[in-house]
């Protein structure tokens, strides 16, 4: 597949153009429920209309109602996070090299895309969720993209494993971690190039892969066509894009997107008294358990003393989610969600409860528990980069 850089430019400067210069289009807009919360509407290539936080680089959001529609998140709906401004807009596929090198390897490697898709495929359904999704819900508030709850997505990814290509590169005595570089670039040399690293055996645990295919075809672009690093269980501040270079080193990886960048609070809960820093930070890994309501927005009527089916999704970083309560009477008393089919441990994992409301306003909320008993508070947590919100998510419902 090869993207005309021209087209693509144009796709974009097309919307951008008609959302300035149709006011009906211009219309078409959502209202996050946070301070400075209205947002656009956009269409890129290969993708449905999206909210938009940036222009450049791109970063779309999906609409939340997307995810009551099935438990695989559409490519056309799938978010979009860069980092960096220069991202590649023509990639010729017959010319893309990955290089595998580094001091910590026996035989450096480049291959074509055509020779990785021959190795031994892998699968797996999980969610790529950003560090900050949610962020704009954070109180008091923090710095950087302030997302609602859409920066996220779950995907069948198919690729190889990164082991099967590290095993054939040889890996040297002394090896501590591997770092991922991609094809999008700085704007500027001052700005640090977009470099992530995890540690060698993480690397070679045979579920990190090289994904070139979600859910059954082609990578879309903005979703790092032609290769991705898919890291399950991780934030997606691993799962490079574009990816065309993987390094064996033999020490901790600092650079910026280490170490000062993505670092949480060195503690059990992630989180400091809010207006403080934390004494010690460790980089962001593995995602937290998360649930939420799907089938019906905040603020919906519904029928009061008629069944309500209520339905949702949850997930965490790979223990699995093994319980879902729903309490209608702000947490005093809870009744458990039927859990939908496993899509595996990585995977959101669909819950449903039928509900009959009393006439009134109730505060509906919903809590998940994973494998090792891990849970949500109730009160939200706070940090400075506002990462990894996980609160035990209510809505209101209007019983009439």
């Amino acid at each position: 597949m090869k993207l005309d850089r021209r087209d693509f430019i144009l796709g974009t400067a097309g919307v951008a153009l008609t959302l300035r210069g149709n006011p009906a289009a211009a219309a078409e807009a959502v209202e996050l429920p946070f301070a400075n919360g209205r947002r656009q509407l956009v269409a890129y290539p290969q993708k449905r209309p999206l909210i938009q936080l940036t222009a450049r680089p791109p970063q779309l959001e999906t609409p939340f109602a997307v995810f009551n529609q099935g438990i695989l998140t559409p490519n056309d709906a799938f978010y979009v996070r860069y980092h960096l401004a220069n991202i590649p807009l023509a990639i010729d596929e017959a010319e893309f090299r990955l290089a595998i090198g580094g001091d910590k390897v026996d035989r450096p490697l480049s291959l074509s895309l055509a020779e990785i898709k021959a190795l031994e495929p892998v699968e797996v359904v999980a969610v790529n969720q950003c560090s900050g999704n949610s962020r704009g819900f954070f109180e008091p508030r923090v710095g950087g993209g302030q997302w609602g709850n859409g920066a996220m997505g779950n995907a069948r990814w198919k690729g190889v494993a990164l082991k099967t290509l590290l095993d054939m590169a040889g890996i040297r005595a002394g090896a501590r971690q591997v770092t991922f570089n991609g094809l999008d670039e700085p704007p500027d040399p001052a700005t640090p190039d977009y470099v992530k690293a995890l540690d060698i055996d993480h690397a070679r645990d045979g579920e990190v892969m090289l994904a070139y295919q979600m859910n059954g075809e082609d990578l879309p672009w903005l979703n790092g066509y032609p290769l991705r690093l898919v890291v399950p269980g991780h934030y997606g501040t691993y799962w490079v894009k574009h990816l065309n270079q993987i390094t064996v080193i033999d020490s901790p990886f600092e650079g910026f997107w280490m170490k000062p960048a993505y670092r949480i609070p060195a503690n059990d809960c992630a989180c400091v008294e809010p207006g403080k820093t934390a004494a010690v930070t460790v980089p962001i890994s593995r995602c937290n358990v998360r649930s939420f309501v799907t089938s019906h927005a905040d603020g919906a009527q519904v029928a009061a003393g008629k069944t309500l089916h209520l339905r949702g999704i949850a997930f965490d970083g790979g223990y699995g989610i093994t319980e879902v309560l729903v309490s209608v009477d702000g947490g005093a008393h809870w009744s458990g969600a039927a859990l939908g089919e496993d899509f595996g441990k990585y995977s959101f994992r669909e819950w449903r409860l039928p509900l009959v409301l009393a006439k009134g306003e109730r505060n509906v909320a919903v809590r998940a528990t994973n494998r090792i008993g891990q849970s949500q508070p109730m009160e939200a947590l706070w940090n400075p980069p506002g990462y990894m919100r996980n609160v035990v998510e209510t809505i209101r419902l209007h019983a009439v």
